[in-house]
């Protein structure tokens, strides 16, 4: 067994750990993200609540692909897609 094999088996029970704890606090932790993000657009006083909610929202959808262990090519299921519009500007 070379060392990637052994990382990839290490890790894979890391995340197997990772998806049952945002099953289990899931609300928690998203509400956390949301607490972390008003307070940041109240010390930037609104000027990056765009950005905020960009992340806040990518953050919350990381959470919830840990919470289902479930993958969507296994389902059968598509993956959900994503909104059509310009990428966003830095």
């Amino acid at each position: 067994m070379g060392l990637l094999d052994n990382m990839k088996a290490k890790l894979g029970s890391a995340k197997d750990k990772v998806s049952d704890l945002a099953r289990q606090h899931g609300d928690k932790v998203q509400h956390g993200i949301d607490k972390a993000a008003r307070a940041v657009d109240e010390r930037t006083k609104g000027k990056y609540t765009d950005r905020i909610h960009t992340g806040t929202g990518k953050a919350k959808e990381a959470m919830d692909r840990l919470a289902h262990k479930e993958e969507p090519h296994v389902s059968g299921a598509k993956p959900p897609s994503r909104p059509e519009g310009p990428p966003p500007t830095s």
